[in-house]
């Protein structure tokens, strides 16, 4: 019986009907083929040719290796030119073995446009998507024309995009605003969402662009803060799909809302150790401070929620938009945050980020498990200053390095610096309620905050710098627990500004202690 091989099929399909497909890949270099999990997601969607051009396999080789296996081959097969062309002159070819069909027509013409559409351009014609999304066009009509021009798109694509319009003027809140549409034009379009529903968050950005491999391995490296990031959401979403049933039977309560709210310390993570670095020292700012203003949108409509008193048809119905909410940002972040992180960081990045990631409690019941890699890493590292033991000569007297910072770390709060730059020089250590990431040591101190805070920030500090105040003090409540927060401007012996101090102190005790007073 004759063996056709259709190149337009995807390897998927072909393994389906000819099993010895794989063995064949694999000796041509595709090694991914041996992986099941690989082959029943990216399979589905990657032809032979898609393949080999991706991973750099001359077409002649293929076409040998399957020639020597019996099989006529039809179907996708792209122009060979150059070196290739010049190669299938000498390669053996038996007529009645090398039956191959030139491409149909709306596959020539599907691949010719989309060849000579270039990255600009691409994101332009994403531009002109979004911009419609913003004038108020319907959105379904918006998604109908983007489906007909792009069978899918990048992370990447959709970062540009966003940031190109900020530059060009849209404020930085209407995109925001917009943020849960861009998400339903590109929701279903982006490579990983054609791939089976289990595995498309991690497994697609591999077929995206081969350089986003590297996700798929961080996702899957126990320990490491993809890994305990993506099982988070793994978790919320578990939890999200069991309350949609009481959701609409109306019987979920606020201890369920208290129970969904745990994913405020997962964005908390995000705020401290993702967002800043990127915007910081990657200069990508768009997508981090739109989702930024995102999650503390559903956060603090939850906390809302977990103690409002409207009408039960509307609090079911807020809650379940907001539930619809979390898990648009789950996608977020499995789809464009956490690839443009792998795509960026470097392994040192990673190891900090690890040893910062201490310092949040479980969520979900997921544990934080310990990444060997980074513990070995961070373990070598020298911290301290040379002449460590050297004394330092104060005013007031003379200290030791040790004995300074030990004093420091045993003071009853958080202390934190900022200097005449603006820039975070230091933290004590210690276990703290407000989270002092070791990453934003040496950055600005504004990209550590949300951008609703941020102009806050700024105001305080330019009050200091200026000499209107010396001290702005706020008590606030957190973890039922009274918190009094300082911030003093720190001034040298001529008046000269010099910096920033943030003292955070746990009132907890003065409150028992009055109490029992009365």
């Amino acid at each position: 019986m004759e063996k056709k091989l259709d190149l337009s099929k995807s390897v998927y399909d072909l393994v389906k009907e000819y099993p010895e497909v794989i063995d064949i890949m694999k000796g041509l270099g595709f090694s991914e083929i041996t992986n099941k999990v690989m082959l029943n997601s990216v399979g589905k969607i990657m032809t032979i040719p898609k393949g080999a051009k991706m991973k750099g396999v001359s077409m002649i080789d293929i076409v040998s290796a399957f020639m020597k296996a019996g099989f006529t081959l039809e179907g996708e097969m792209p122009n060979l030119q150059g070196d290739e062309a010049a190669s299938a002159k000498d390669a053996p070819v038996e007529t009645a073995a090398t039956q191959v069909e030139e491409p149909k027509a709306s596959q020539n013409t599907e691949t010719n446009e989309e060849d000579t559409v270039t990255d600009s351009e691409r994101v332009e014609q994403l531009k002109g998507f979004l911009k419609r999304l913003g004038t108020g066009e319907e959105l379904g009509a918006v998604r109908e024309d983007f489906a007909s021009q792009f069978k899918h798109v990048e992370a990447s694509e959709i970062m540009k995009a966003e940031q190109g319009l900020m530059r060009e003027g849209t404020p930085l809140e209407e995109v925001q605003q917009l943020c849960d549409l861009h998400s339903a034009l590109f929701h279903g379009s982006t490579i990983h969402e054609q791939m089976d529903a289990e595995h498309a968050k991690v497994e697609a950005v591999l077929e995206a662009q081969e350089k986003s491999k590297s996700v798929v391995a961080l996702v899957e490296t126990v320990g490491h803060p993809l890994n305990q990031l993506t099982e988070e959401n793994k978790a919320l979403n578990d939890l999200i799909e069991e309350l949609r049933p009481k959701v609409a039977d109306k019987t979920a309560t606020i201890d369920d809302v208290n129970t969904v709210r745990q994913l405020s310390v997962h964005y908390a993570k995000k705020g401290d150790l993702l967002y800043p670095k990127l915007k910081v020292d990657y200069a990508i700012g768009g997508p981090s401070m739109v989702m930024w203003t995102v999650d503390g949108d559903i956060r603090d409509q939850l906390g809302d929620l977990a103690k409002s008193s409207q009408s039960v048809d509307d609090w079911y119905r807020r809650f379940d938009e907001l539930l619809t909410r979390a898990q648009e940002m789950i996608y977020k972040e499995q789809n464009i945050l956490f690839p443009i992180c792998a795509e960026n960081f470097s392994k040192e990045d990673w190891y900090q980020i690890y040893k910062d990631t201490a310092q949040y409690e479980d969520i979900f019941g997921v544990k934080r498990i310990a990444w060997p890699e980074a513990d070995a890493a961070l373990a070598v590292q020298t911290t301290k200053p040379s002449g460590d033991n050297n004394a330092i000569g104060l005013i007031g007297g003379t200290l030791t390095v040790d004995q300074l910072d030990a004093m420091l770390n045993t003071m009853p709060m958080e202390v934190t610096f900022v200097d005449h730059e603006d820039i975070n020089r230091y933290f004590n250590d210690g276990e703290k309620v407000f989270k002092r990431p070791t990453t934003a040591i040496g950055r600005d101190v504004y990209s550590c905050h949300p951008p609703k805070v941020e102009p806050i920030v700024r105001g305080i500090i330019d009050s200091f710098r200026k000499g209107d105040r010396d001290n702005v003090a706020v008590w606030l409540e957190k973890q039922g627990r009274p918190f009094y927060v300082n911030y003093m401007a720190v001034r040298d012996q001529h008046n000269n500004y010099i910096g920033t101090l943030e003292l955070v102190q746990d009132m907890q005790f003065a409150k028992e202690h009055f109490g029992r007073s009365k």
